[in-house]
């Protein structure tokens, strides 16, 4: 077997692999926890199922389920539906696993990875940012969760259930659906991301089988596959389709964007660079596309068996009258609202918010965090209004994320060719201090690409809190592109920035050493 070897504090493996030497000691440091530390060598267990299986688990959701619907709304066939959101989430996978790459090299998390590039204390602004919209999210799709619990509980016990007494305009047992879908999200990410790997490798393949399950008995009830696949598209493939296809095609890859900056929260224990990237691609643009298809298969069937379309899963399965079939029903729905909810929505945040107090914040105390934020967002409300909240507020951060990420990409690829500096990542003096913690150039280049990226945001319908015609209005146009124009142009800027006005610290690796075989 191939030395490994010491490189500075960092003992370097033969696969490309680094951990801290055991003779460096940050514990005292204010940016150290053992949360953040990077993964020890023997914790990096994760194989090629487990991140196929995380991809898997995050992907069969309800938000997924209806993504070919909205397209189909808008005048595509389901062909043209399908191929878009293939495209789209082959696309959002370039920059999710170039991030992907520092955290299984160096074991470190997504806020860990931010210091090299936006200064020890400047990565907490993209690191809050981060966790508040996976603060939003995680509300949203708890209270999905908490609804598929209440609609399918009444569908079993009856109007006492669904017609209970109401509090804030919803009955109480709605609220206590809520509460308790919530108490399963914080009791999974409390037991640790060891659970949580767990839970993917069954929570995945369990919901997949389910839901073709699902699609043999509602084609074998239809006799067949129904309309929806021999409906021509509205818009055919020339002048009126494109200018529905790519604002469409940036909206699947805004989908998953937010996971294209922390995917390190989760890389950081694979096996190898390889097993990770082929989790990866194995698992998201696969599943995406093929749930998808699920879902119109199924819808069209529905088409025949009940006289219309349904496409929301919540809806088609209370149509079911089986009390033990609703509740197997109700079972599924929880554990494919809980394996992404987890995993995309409190993972993130509770190494964003540990970052910021690494000293007084843990993993765990993260995501109690996460889950009161959640509540606090209030996302009933959010949900009453999917226009002015949704697609308004979470569509402008995911282009404001977009520059996080080009940020990330130009200074781990382009600038420092994959080197990073262990140790001093975790160091207030060290390599990563710039100007009093903060990197100016990464923080002009987001400016950057955030103005390019959503200065154009406009309201529609004089629905939304935007002008019309776009804040910046020359920049309207470019709106609809936010997250592709901010990772692009923040990609750029950084670059330029940093060689034209390099940073003065330019320091090197002491010679390496071998250490064993």
């Amino acid at each position: 077997m191939a030395a490994s070897s010491v490189v500075g504090d960092e003992v370097v493996y033969p696969d490309g692999r680094h951990a801290l030497a055991e003779n460096v000691d940050l514990a005292s440091s204010p940016l150290y926890n053992e949360d953040l530390a990077p993964v020890p060598i023997e914790r990096r267990t994760w194989t090629t199922y487990n991140y196929a299986a995380l991809w898997i688990g995050m992907a069969h959701n309800i938000p997924s389920y209806l993504l070919a619907s909205g397209l189909i709304l808008l005048g595509m066939d389901w062909v043209q539906a399908i191929m878009t959101i293939a495209l789209g989430n082959l696309l959002v996978l370039i920059p999710m696993l170039l991030n992907s790459h520092a955290g299984t090299k160096y074991g470190i998390p997504f806020p860990v990875f931010a210091r090299a590039s936006f200064g020890t204390f400047g990565a907490n602004l993209p690191a809050i940012m981060r966790g508040l919209v996976a603060c939003g999210w995680f509300g949203i799709q708890t209270w999905i969760g908490g609804q598929a619990i209440f609609t399918l509980t009444g569908a079993v016990i009856g109007k006492g259930w669904t017609d209970a007494a109401a509090i804030g305009g919803y009955p109480w047992t709605q609220w206590l659906s809520f509460a308790i879908f919530w108490l399963l999200n914080i009791y999974i990410i409390l037991r640790g991301m060891d659970t949580l790997r767990r839970f993917e490798n069954w929570a995945a393949p369990f919901v997949l089988v389910v839901a073709i399950f699902l699609l043999v008995w509602m084609v074998s009830k239809a006799h067949g596959f129904g309309p929806i696949l021999h409906q021509p598209s509205k818009l055919g493939w020339g002048a009126d389709f494109w200018p529905v296809f790519f604002p469409s095609l940036m909206g699947m890859i805004a989908f998953w964007s937010t996971l294209s900056l922390n995917m390190p929260d989760f890389t950081r224990f694979g096996g190898s660079q390889r097993q990770q990237a082929i989790g990866q691609i194995l698992g998201l643009p696969t599943t995406m596309t093929f749930f998808s298809l699920l879902a119109v298969l199924i819808t069209s069937a529905t088409v025949t068996v009940y006289g219309q379309a349904i496409w929301d899963p919540v809806v088609l399965t209370g149509k079911f009258s089986n009390p033990v079939v609703i509740v197997f029903a109700l079972f599924t729905l929880a554990v494919a609202t809980l394996s992404v909810n987890v995993a995309a929505n409190v993972v993130s945040p509770s190494y964003d918010f540990s970052n910021a107090f690494p000293k007084l914040i843990s993993f765990r105390a993260g995501g109690i965090i996460t889950g009161i934020l959640g509540i606090l967002i209030q996302p009933w409300r959010l949900l009453a209004n999917p226009h002015l909240y949704i697609f308004t507020w979470l569509d402008f951060y995911g282009g404001c994320l977009g520059a996080i990420a080009g940020v990330l990409v130009a200074d781990y690829w382009l600038l420092r060719r994959t080197e990073l500096r262990l140790g001093d990542l975790y160091r207030v003096d060290g390599a990563y201090r710039y100007s009093g913690g903060w990197n100016w150039r990464g923080l002009v280049s987001v400016i950057i690409g955030m103005l390019l990226a959503v200065g154009g945001a406009h309201s529609t319908q004089g629905a939304g809190p935007f002008p019309g015609d776009g804040l910046i209005p020359f920049l309207r146009p470019l709106y609809s592109y936010s997250w592709v124009v901010g990772l692009l142009s923040a990609i750029v800027a950084y670059y330029v920035l940093s060689v034209v006005f390099p940073a003065r610290a330019r320091l090197t690796r002491p010679a390496a050493t071998g250490v064993g075989s």
